[in-house]
């Protein structure tokens, strides 16, 4: 589809450039160096009753799209096919969505960036700590996109159906919401042990519904670079195929100078720690834990 010039030619400014890099006085801005994660203490994976509110009016929310949607079904406004083809297409379009996410903060800005700045440091957390987040409890794990899901779609059920549109709108809506919530469990079932998976979710993983321990495996190995998506992982194929985020990652490097953190040598701050996973200890797992 397009031709891409290979990374080992754009030089960092900082970094020791890899073997087949040849020299270059090009003057490029280099990702942000993060710090190397410690680990989170038992009172961190912890839920909280702010935790727990915040969980339950993203809940409350995407419930509530959902009802409106089957409400408008039962008065005859629809047939009960639209809004499940509009539930579908959001939920191919979440796992879009979360791939999109992951690869920006992934690779992009560091804990000083505003707005997204403990979400980046977060997610560098994950990849030294992997296995912390299936310690986490629940509402621990999915609120702060609970929080989001509150926030932003009670407002737009509202506008929708001020705008009189059909059962198909609320429930894209909704069930867009509750896959992007849920991916949050659905990437800790990805780092859990088969044996202490809850009934099912193996299953699910091996048909593909739900983003499988082994696909989630390929992010977690060097240069972190592939298999983004944590709902159901069936971008990650296409994505990495046709090379999407590397293109992105070129484009931003060509337009502002900016190299993406997947480029570089891999610094401490990526590398899984091995003998805290071991001892069970671990940090961020990718939420904004405050």
């Amino acid at each position: 589809m397009y031709a891409l010039t290979p990374r080992c030619q754009f030089p960092p400014l900082r970094r020791s450039p890899p073997p087949c890099q040849a020299a270059s006085t090009t003057t490029t801005s280099p990702p942000p160096s993060l710090s190397v994660p410690s680990r989170a203490g038992p009172d961190e994976l912890r839920s909280t009753w702010p935790q727990r509110a915040w969980t339950l009016a993203g809940s409350a929310a995407i419930v509530s799209s959902l009802s409106t949607s089957a409400s408008l079904v039962a008065a005859g406004t629809s047939s009960p096919a639209e809004p499940l083809a509009a539930a579908l297409a959001a939920y191919s379009l979440a796992d879009l969505a979360t791939g999109v996410y992951h690869w920006f903060v992934d690779n992009y800005g560091d804990a000083s960036t505003p707005l997204f700045g403990s979400q980046i440091a977060a997610f560098q957390g994950h990849h030294r700590y992997p296995s912390t987040i299936t310690l986490r409890e629940p509402c621990n794990n999915l609120h702060a996109l609970a929080r989001a899901a509150g926030l932003a779609l009670l407002p737009a059920d509202a506008a929708l159906s001020a705008a009189g549109c059909p059962a198909a709108a609320h429930a894209f809506a909704g069930a867009f919401a509750a896959c992007v919530v849920l991916s949050q469990q659905f990437h800790a079932w990805a780092h859990e042990k088969r044996r202490r998976l809850p009934p099912g979710v193996e299953a699910l993983q091996d048909a593909g519904v739900l983003v499988s321990r082994a696909q989630h495996a390929a992010h977690h190995r060097p240069p972190y670079s592939t298999n983004y998506c944590i709902v159901s992982g069936m971008w990650n194929g296409v994505l990495d195929r046709y090379r999407v985020f590397e293109a992105l990652e070129m484009v931003v490097y060509l337009r502002t100078g900016v190299r993406p953190r997947s480029w570089d040598e891999t610094d401490a701050s990526w590398k899984e720690d091995t003998g805290a996973e071991a001892a069970g200890g671990g940090d961020d797992d990718g939420l904004l834990h405050q």
